[in-house]
């Protein structure tokens, strides 16, 4: 087996021992042709997985993209027979091709006719096989225990499942890789390349979501990835002896700083789930399979280990992430929480002198100078070389990817991330490094090409700290200037909520048949009157909410639901007094008595065909307004798949160009959504938490206990 690691290096040398001396300039473009069946098999098959992964994972959504997946497995899978047999598997992988392209000429003329009609015209996509919106949490010891914080929405973890699902892609292409299976990485640079970028893309969503840990995440392992992928090109394609690319890669140690990033990461998930604690640890220990000092007898088969345990856990990751935030609540188990922020705050302001707690910075600007600084002491750490490494070309070439791709490319989306940043320089700093980085990787490429001198690389070093110096100095003199702009207008109307004026302006707008964003006691919500029903399938469109997700009802209080005299048991109404008016949404059986309560023509537009959502909040200004207006058909204020608003100006900015005003009432009591209790069955001593939000589930389920006992 060590011999056989040995190929990936060694094959360059015998080559060039069995070709003429003319023919030099053929080897590495002959050698990285090499292997391009078993490269393309290597590649395809953690797409065939994730593709099966996907058709399971779509049932969840509609009837439409199941089918869709499983025609995108099976070409696939073709595909990759087509390579090894004869070219029957490539008409059949042409046949389904073309049954996806029919999906998607249907799919986008859905859409589009949607779009230019706000109804759907064609049959549309469905509902899903089986709806895990439906399903309950596991009532579990350790998902209850002591000191867990539970309080977030799992949609938030949407472009988590992408960057899981990269990981999977990445490690599984290296793995075959380390165990010879491919003996040049030729083709294995474009698949790692490909996936790398769409791994950025996870890194800037979650940007776009203020996620400060998992942009730095997802970038750094984009980093890494990309830089050992080139890091195997550049070995693949070097004709030089084996002990001076050996001799090279000893002297390099700019991974050395992956791993310190790595053990970073660790401690900075000790507070999210058990999973994402595993998966940082197996990352640390890929980023120590790959130090260069390692024996090269042993290090192909290390990093090969790695890559298989790293692949496993980013296989259970990409389907958990990715069926919990289909059904916003942890239905396949991640782990429960480590240790509480508090604590771990508490841990590591035990390193500082206490000089009281500084200003926080907004999420944007340290999720941006988190992945700049990792960047930059990539790209530093990987430029440091002894003075007998500059004779040695192979050690020169193999630092390129190592200061270009870090220092330079990942530097440049760094740069992106700080034009919106806030900061007061934006992305100048950053742009000045990629300059530095790329100038200094140009150097080290053609320096010996063009017979530099030693003074012309002591003339850049110079040059380089004479820049940074200036920048330093720039920093210190800078000051922002306060600019007097006019208030600009804004795209919908708006109202105090302190002000009765304001809650009766809100009133006549929802009466006339507007949609308007309120405050509520967790996040703002979208609202339309019941009296209404056009209103309400404005929302739909307004938010983009798929059409199997039903819209609840808001009333005042309690007493109202007593007038309307709905058949609940005694169980139901006295559990119905116990978490009302609060953070606690109730399902329960529909029925002609929500005409009583004022539902009236909007009866078939809310809830279920046979259940609806009740919510009872306990804010003033929200019962004052169902006082005036009769019940609300509400859902949270924001587009469908992205974070709650937690203060009207997020409503303002993102959905006040669709809806004709807006209730103003400053920061939300909460950062996410009410608990929903699915109430159908608490006859029969059940209920089920459909999605975990505000009020912790343990809350609820004590609640509930205490109920029941008390009605017995």
């Amino acid at each position: 087996m060590p011999h056989q690691m040995m190929n990936n290096l060694s094959l360059s040398t015998n080559m060039m021992s069995n070709m003429s001396l003319n023919a030099t300039t053929e080897i590495p473009v002959s050698h990285l042709l090499l292997s391009i069946k078993e490269s393309a098999i290597a590649g395809l098959v953690p797409y065939i997985l994730l593709s099966f992964l996907l058709a399971f994972c779509s049932a969840t959504v509609n009837y439409i993209m199941p089918f869709v997946f499983g025609a995108i497995t099976a070409t696939l899978v073709f595909e990759a027979v087509g390579l090894v047999a004869s070219s029957w598997a490539l008409v059949v992988s042409g046949v389904l091709e073309l049954l996806i392209l029919i999906f998607a000429i249907y799919g986008s003329a859905a859409l589009l006719v949607k779009g230019l009609t706000q109804r759907l015209v064609l049959k549309g996509f469905g509902t899903p096989l089986f709806n895990v919106l439906l399903l309950g949490t596991p009532n579990s010891a350790s998902a209850q225990s002591i000191g867990q914080e539970k309080k977030k929405n799992t949609k938030y973890a949407e472009p988590m499942a992408l960057g899981f699902f990269c990981d999977t892609v990445a490690s599984f292409i290296f793995a075959f890789y380390s165990f010879g299976y491919m003996k040049s990485f030729g083709l294995g640079v474009a698949w790692v390349s490909i996936i790398t970028v769409a791994q950025l893309f996870s890194s800037y969503y979650a940007h776009l979501r203020q996620d400060c840990y998992h942009t730095t995440k997802f970038g750094l392992h984009a980093t890494y990835w990309l830089i050992k992928a080139w890091d195997e090109f550049v070995v693949s394609a070097l004709v030089a002896e084996d002990i001076n690319v050996a001799s090279g890669r000893v002297t390099m140690v700019g991974n050395w700083f992956f791993v310190m990033a790595g053990v970073v990461l660790c401690v900075g998930s000790l507070n999210t789930d058990v999973l994402e604690l595993i998966h940082n640890m197996l990352f640390l220990l890929l980023t120590l399979s790959t130090i260069p000092q390692i024996p090269l007898q042993g290090y192909y088969i290390f990093f090969g280990v790695a890559c298989c345990l790293f692949t496993a856990a980013s296989l259970y990751g990409t389907f958990s992430r990715l069926i919990n935030t289909i059904a916003e609540k942890s239905l396949i188990p991640v782990g429960p929480q480590p240790i509480s922020s508090d604590q771990l705050k508490k841990a590591l302001k035990c390193c500082r002198a206490e000089q009281g707690d500084p200003e926080p910075l907004p999420q944007t600007d340290q999720g941006s100078d988190t992945l700049f600084y990792l960047s930059n002491g990539i790209a530093a750490l990987s430029a440091l070389h002894a003075s007998s490494s500059r004779t040695n070309p192979t050690f020169l070439h193999l630092t390129i990817p190592w200061v270009l791709i870090s220092g330079a490319i990942i530097q440049v989306y760094v740069s992106r991330l700080q034009v919106t940043g806030g900061g007061h320089f934006g992305s100048v700093i950053s742009s000045i490094y990629v300059a530095v980085w790329a100038t200094w990787t140009w150097f080290r490429f053609a320096g010996d090409m063009l017979q530099l001198s030693t003074e012309e690389a002591y003339g850049f070093t110079a040059g380089a700290i004479a820049l940074l110096v200036i920048n330093a100095f720039l920093m210190l003199i800078g000051k922002e200037k306060v600019k007097q702009e006019s208030a600009p207008e804004l795209p919908c109307p708006v109202a105090n909520s302190r002000l009765t004026s304001g809650l009766l302006k809100i009133s006549g707008l929802l009466k006339e048949g507007g949609v308007c964003g309120i405050p509520t006691d967790t996040v703002y919500a979208l609202a339309a009157s019941c009296k209404n029903p056009q209103a309400i399938e404005n929302i739909y469109n307004i938010k983009d909410r798929p059409a199997e997700k039903p819209i609840c009802i808001c009333i005042s209080n309690v007493e109202q639901l007593v007038a309307a005299k709905p058949p609940f048991s005694p169980l139901l109404w006295e559990f119905m007094r116990n978490v009302y008016p609060g953070g606690i949404s109730c399902i329960v059986s529909k029925g002609d008595w929500l005409f009583t309560l004022g539902v009236g023509p909007a009866y078939d537009r809310v809830g279920t065909k046979d259940s609806i959502m009740i919510r009872v909040p306990n804010h003033t200004v929200t019962g004052h307004l169902c006082d005036i207006t009769g019940p609300l058909a509400i859902t949270s204020a924001n587009p469908s798949g992205e974070p709650d608003s937690t203060h009207h100006t997020m409503v303002i900015n993102r959905l006040g160009h669709k809806i004709q005003g807006v209730l103003c009432d400053g920061d939300s009591n909460e950062v996410v959504a009410s608990t929903v209790v699915n109430c159908l069955k608490i006859d029969e001593g059940t209920i089920t938490i459909v999605r975990e939000g505000c009020v912790p589930a343990v809350k609820v389920r004590q609640i509930f206990d205490r109920v029941k006992s008390a009605m017995v």
